[in-house]
């Protein structure tokens, strides 16, 4: 496809699905529009997503974009993601080993112990926001005690954070951006004389990053860390709670926790699409030429409601084989916290149905707002009568 076409549906808040089949229809890869950056292109299908997440001539280091101009940009911004090897295996080999299954899996007795502190706080009847009280705080308070953030910046961390993932203008992004910059500059710097606790610590220790890597490497975890588990665990609740059956049906066997996590991954992943990746040389993908500097953009979400690989895509089903889904993306840079995520989204949605079994949405469905960027797709808010 040649002309370029509006992505913009794609994120404004609507469901948008229902674009992404009629893309797919027409084929895998589309040059599109994508607002705030420019035309790229657009991998729909499950077959040329694959293809494209393991392609090792597209790279997430910018400066292979053909658009690709040094006006230095906020530090946050140069960390792990925008690496290739051999700097990507280096800086994901010095935290992968906190994030792996059997490492998270030692941290499941205090992620169900900060659930139930926070169900103690969701009234036994009545309503209360999902998100607010119990899907964004769980996340925050797990990433930030593996940090190292004190009790105490947590929400003005959080705050800082929402507003670069979505931001609600350029103007307060800049902003975050430079009151998170200079909060970790601050908690990371050795020559304070006192390091944090937990993994930053650990990694100021080692003096193995510099200082613009740790920085980008602090960010990445921290935000990375939570605000995708937040939309996991509420789109899961969501998701349930749509489908009387599919919740009817967990109830009664809740061994299907960690299938309806990963269904939930393929049906509405919070991580609609990979970030943009650019090619360092003429390729083809799905039969589309992609020229030496195009930027290419993989959308999980639509790959992983594909026909072709999962039949009947639109139905939510705890019974599917999800196996290959795209949630966590796929290849380099499979999702590093992809274990956590899980994890921390089974035991939040175990500990919900075993103590408030009676909920239901507070308000038309339909009506509920999304938060939306170029990457990310979740609930604002998610209001639930219990009792």
């Amino acid at each position: 496809m040649t002309s370029p076409t509006s992505a913009e549906s794609a994120s404004d808040g609507h469901d948008p699905y229902s674009d992404y089949a009629e893309l797919r229809a027409k084929g895998p890869v589309h040059r599109v529009h994508i607002p705030g950056s420019g035309e790229s292109w657009l991998v729909v299908s499950y077959d040329a997503a694959r293809a494209a997440l393991t392609e090792p001539r597209l790279r997430n280091d910018i400066r292979h974009s053909s658009s690709w101009r040094s006006d230095g940009g906020h530090a946050l911004g140069r960390n792990m993601l925008q690496t290739d090897p051999p700097q990507h295996t280096r800086l994901r080999g010095l935290v992968a080993a906190r994030f792996t299954a059997g490492s998270v899996a030692a941290l499941r007795p205090k992620i169900e112990t900060v659930a139930l502190e926070l169900l103690d706080s969701l009234p036994e009847r009545g309503t209360a926001d999902l998100v607010a009280w119990y899907a964004l705080p769980l996340p925050v308070k797990v990433i930030c005690d593996l940090l190292g953030v004190p009790g105490a910046d947590r929400a003005v961390f959080h705050d800082w954070s929402n507003e670069l993932v979505m931001p609600t203008s350029p103007e307060a992004a800049a902003a975050a951006a430079a009151a998170l910059t200079e909060y970790l500059t601050e908690l990371t710097a050795p020559e304070r004389g006192r390091w944090p606790a937990g993994l930053l610590g650990d990694l100021v220790a080692v003096a193995e990053l510099t200082a613009e890597e740790l920085l980008g490497m602090a960010f990445l975890i921290l935000v990375a860390g939570h605000e995708t588990t937040v939309d996991l665990i509420s789109g899961t609740v969501h998701a349930l709670l749509a489908h009387p059956d599919q919740l009817a049906l967990l109830r009664a066997e809740p061994d299907l926790t960690e299938a309806a996590v990963e269904e939930s991954l393929r049906y509405n992943s919070p991580v609609h699409a990979t970030a943009f990746r650019f090619a360092a040389e003429p390729l083809d993908i799905g039969g589309t030429r992609i020229e030496a500097g195009d930027s290419v953009q993989v959308s999980l979400a639509a790959a992983s409601r594909d026909p072709l690989r999962f039949p009947d895509p639109d139905r939510f089903d705890l019974r599917r084989r999800t196996r290959g889904h795209l949630g966590f993306g796929h290849g380099l840079h499979h999702c590093l916290g992809a274990p956590l995520a899980r994890v921390e989204a089974a035991v939040a949605l175990r500990v919900l149905l075993r103590h408030r079994p009676a909920l239901a949405f507070a308000t038309d469905p339909t009506t509920l707002t999304w938060r939306t960027s170029t990457l990310l797709r979740g609930l604002a808010e998610l209001p639930l009568r219990f009792g």
